[in-house]
């Protein structure tokens, strides 16, 4: 079922993606190139699948779920490129291709993840592919702000940068993967159900506790494949955590445990489904996708 599931969301949000992209000034070809180059080079768009699925499971119109959709895998992308640069984790591939600073160069791929970013908080702002209600898409806007900025993701950069060479505990660990992997993906299930414009106070708890628990899983489940996996099913450079002795869940808890806590919130985030009826069926698909995944 998630199969046929993420081919209809990725077909759905790769086509409002590319229509972002309209008639370009030829002295910015390069940039939207590189732009494009970082934006369509076979993500598997879960954050945009979790913005639809919560929004569908609340009953809401996909229609209106457009916009977060994009919104929040532009801000992915952006964070990709970024993340790949020199100064920070140093990649050479993303997705079993030259990263954005190899593709293109280095100051190119920093006003790519720019423009990316903007364009993510742009298309959050259009009436056209969100709630109309004004109050509710500032909300949308702020919920984003908030997990892509220091509160959220770059503040797990932040955290990731200074931790290297360093012991964290577990607690420390979690700390810094629930604010640069979780907070995004804790946004796109919020995002997807304001989206749907019949989120109450109820199902917004039950879906931030599954968005916390699939959002560490996501990091634990990326930690363990870094460690078992290859560089050609990764698509990116297997080892790099370890090589540059970096804080993960297989060093601290042991690969078999860390496996073990994966499949532990995988089955706290089936749990906080339990008040839904099938229409979240997707969720809890994504859910087990998310530690069975082998990339």
């Amino acid at each position: 079922m998630i199969a046929a599931y993420q081919a209809r969301c990725q077909s759905r949000v790769d086509a409002a993606l590319d229509s972002l992209f309209g008639q370009e000034q030829p002295q910015l070809a390069r940039l939207y190139q590189a732009m494009r180059y970082s934006l369509f080079n076979g993500g598997k768009r879960v954050r945009p699948l979790l913005v639809y699925a919560a929004c569908e499971a609340l009953g809401g119109d996909p229609d209106r779920a457009d916009g977060a959709a994009c919104a929040v895998e532009l801000i992915h992308a952006y964070s990709l490129v970024h993340d790949d640069l020199p100064a920070m984790d140093d990649d050479d591939l993303r997705r079993g291709q030259p990263t954005t600073h190899k593709a293109f160069d280095e100051a190119c791929a920093i006003l790519a993840g720019d423009g990316l970013q903007s364009l993510a908080f742009e298309v959050l702002a259009d009436a056209r592919r969100n709630p109309q209600n004004t109050q509710l898409r500032l909300t949308m806007i702020s919920t984003l702000a908030r997990a892509a900025g220091p509160a959220g993701m770059v503040g797990g950069q932040a955290i990731d940068l200074g931790s290297v060479g360093r012991q964290l505990d577990q607690n420390a660990l979690e700390i810094m993967h629930r604010h640069k992997t979780g907070a995004l993906i804790e946004a796109s299930v919020q995002l997807g159900a304001l989206a749907s414009e019949r989120a109450d106070e109820h199902a917004l708890k039950s879906l931030h506790s599954y968005a916390r628990a699939i959002g560490l899983a996501f990091q634990v489940q990326d930690d363990i494949l870094d460690v078992e996996s290859d560089t050609a099913t990764l698509g990116k450079t297997q080892g790099k955590d370890q090589a540059h002795d970096k804080p993960t869940y297989p060093a601290l808890l042991g690969l078999d445990a860390a496996k073990a806590y994966a499949l532990e919130l995988r089955d706290q985030a089936l749990h906080a489904l339990h008040p839904f009826d099938s229409a979240a069926e997707p969720l809890r698909e994504l859910a087990r996708y998310i530690v069975e995944r082998r990339s």
